[in-house]
């Protein structure tokens, strides 16, 4: 029987959080300061999650998703929530991880950076391959792909490939891959949209031996004539993760270019690029601000990826090194220096905590951009070790940021300001500039 709910709140990923009881009831689809009937579906010990029945008392700030498959679909969560609802429920996420796990007090947190149109802004699309060649998102809370033939916050290109790539692998019977029985071919299609229309396909398959392949290359190129790469990505391995170590060129170039403000970067398969290209020149823009370099500081980046913020802080510094463990990151990010005649940006390959210690001269500034489970304890620590005038960390995640914040007060490093930016928008991500200066 449905229960009455009000809500207070919103969840780390977008659900509705309300109370029965004094028991918290998470309601996905529910928005604060409304009543909904919800079915309880699920009890814990602490907790219990609702099916949203009805929506008794709407909120102001609901709106009607533009995406007819938004109901089902995991790609986003917040798409009935207006934009700047969005962006003030982002920064209080922020808010919210910086006080309660990092316990700071010092810093001054800044309204959520957004975008002017907030559509068709990834550059960059990995979509699962299912039964009956189903190509999509997987729906919420499960590994059901919902069939897509369009996405609204994907670059148009990208439509294109999805596309493309479905009508090809139909006429050739291209077996799709099954993760259960691990039996099948196609496992996933990654698209990529570069500058000047650029486009890379990837094929993710569960063998090497791509049947039919000269072929299957030649329809996909009547399909879309201006592709810039088509590869072929091998993973075997009965797991989740996307790609595979081996990738084989099919047609055209190994990478395809962007723009981040004046500079030009090579993208491969493999290599780490922010999928909001335009949003991703406002993050690095605020954390050379935040760096406040005066021309004759060294800084050390670790988790450069391919450089992109290595050489957005070059031209204002002394020398940039960059530092990570991916070899093939680390060759486009020499080759984007190079094509950007940056002289003063080293990169070298390897583990950040036994890299650091071998580098000789002291570093002013250390940025830091690592993955959403934040830094090691040990990272840290050689950070601290270095003595860096300031520590720039950009954070795709409010917890790990807030924990690793915590730490770096503990070695003698005070957060000041924090700066929300939204990379992705009508998800529940935000991403995060901190600026922490030595105590």
């Amino acid at each position: 029987m449905p229960q009455l709910i009000k809500i207070h709140g919103l969840g780390s990923s977008g659900e509705g959080v309300g109370k029965l009881d004094e028991l918290i009831i998470f309601v996905e689809g529910a928005l604060p300061d409304e009543e909904v009937l919800a079915e309880i579906e699920t009890v814990k010990k602490n907790y219990a999650v609702g099916r949203l029945v009805e929506v008794v008392k709407k909120s102001s700030e609901r709106v009607e998703p533009f995406c007819p498959l938004y109901k089902n679909c995991g790609g986003c969560q917040l798409q009935h929530l207006s934009y700047p609802a969005q962006l003030k429920w982002k920064r209080q996420q922020v808010v919210d991880a910086i006080e309660r796990i990092g316990k700071i007090d010092s810093a001054e947190i800044f309204n959520t950076l957004g975008m002017k149109n907030p559509l068709r802004y990834r550059n960059k699309m990995q979509f699962p391959v299912g039964k009956n060649l189903q190509i999509g998102c997987y729906a919420r809370g499960s590994h059901k792909i919902i069939d897509a033939q369009s996405c609204m916050i994907q670059n148009a290109g990208n439509d294109k490939i999805l596309s493309a790539v479905r009508n090809v692998a139909k006429k050739f019977n291209l077996q799709p891959y099954n993760e259960d029985t691990h039996k099948g071919f196609l496992r996933h299609v990654m698209g990529r949209v570069g500058c000047n229309g650029e486009l890379m396909i990837v094929l993710v398959t569960a063998a090497k031996n791509f049947p039919n392949e000269k072929n299957f290359v030649r329809a996909l190129l009547k399909e879309i004539p201006n592709v810039t790469s088509i590869q072929q990505n091998v993973q075997t391995f009965h797991n989740n993760v996307i790609l595979g170590r081996d990738t084989k060129i099919l047609y055209g170039k190994p990478t395809i270019h962007d723009k981040i403000g004046r500079l030009s970067f090579n993208i491969s398969a493999r290599s780490f690029f922010q999928v909001n290209t335009a949003q991703a020149e406002v993050l690095y823009k605020t954390a050379l601000d935040f760096a406040e370099l005066h021309g004759h500081e060294t800084i050390i980046d670790a988790y450069c990826g391919t450089g992109t913020i290595s050489l957005f802080m070059a031209k204002k510094t002394r020398k940039v090194i960059g530092i990570e463990v991916v070899s093939s990151a680390i060759a486009d990010a020499k080759k984007n220096a190079r094509e950007n005649n940056i002289r003063n940006a080293e990169f070298i390959v390897g583990d950040v905590v036994k890299v650091l210690p071998k580098i000789l001269e002291p570093a002013d500034v250390v940025i830091v951009d690592p993955p959403r489970a934040g830094c090691d304890k040990k990272v840290l620590e050689t950070f601290a070790a270095m003595k860096p005038d300031k520590i720039i960390y950009v954070s795709c995640n409010p917890a790990t940021l807030a924990r690793d914040l915590k730490i770096l007060y503990e070695l003698g490093y005070l957060t000041k300001k924090i700066q929300p930016v939204d990379m992705f928008p009508f998800t529940s991500h935000v991403e995060s500039v901190a600026q922490l200066i030595k105590i």
